[in-house]
């Protein structure tokens, strides 16, 4: 399966897709959606894509100009396709991949640094809030968090500083989009 890169540097370059349940990509419509309500935020960003699968939200955010991107994928069918992406691109100098689950990383990682911008796509079966929840504590002041999620309304995730600074549905796909306080 292929996906398409929608915008900038690579737009319009294919990346690789397992053809697995295991990983659901964002759709083309819902991530180009995303991405515009981020706008210029993410030039110059520093970027997790936690439960990455193809890397395809990390790969479009370093295409339309995001400085580094960490990708974290525990699925080493997804993580095979995730390096080959990379490759392909050739992004390695830009990109640092962790293979492992986000809820081992957090727990074992010493330093982790904080983000500019997060991105949580969970796998639909297993959205793992609690692991979301964490994932809040690694942005900087005044960054973004971009949670999807299959269940509609409030999503059940609070942290002292962070607001929900809007929510999208796009069909079964919901948004959430959360922000630390600066």
């Amino acid at each position: 399966m292929k996906l398409r890169l929608i915008a900038g540097k690579y737009g319009g370059r294919s990346i690789s897709a397992p053809d697995t349940a295991k990983t659901h990509p964002m759709g083309e419509r819902v991530r180009g959606s995303m991405f515009n309500i981020i706008g210029d935020e993410i030039h110059g960003a520093s970027v997790l894509d936690a439960f990455a699968g193809t890397g395809a939200l990390g790969l479009e955010a370093l295409s339309r100009g995001a400085q580094q991107v960490t990708f974290v994928e525990r699925d080493r069918v997804a993580q095979k396709i995730l390096q080959e992406n990379i490759a392909n691109l050739g992004v390695e100098g830009d990109t640092a991949l962790v293979r492992t689950s986000v809820s081992n990383w957090l727990g074992t990682a010493a330093e982790i640094d904080k983000f500019d911008i997060i991105f949580v796509d969970p796998p639909y079966h297993d959205t793992q809030f609690s692991t979301v929840s964490r994932l809040l504590g690694l942005l900087k002041p005044g960054a973004l968090m971009v949670l999807s999620h299959p269940g509609k309304g409030e999503v059940p995730i609070q942290e002292n500083g962070i607001v929900v600074v809007d929510n999208r549905s796009y069909g079964n796909a919901y948004l959430a989009f959360f922000r630390r306080d600066a």
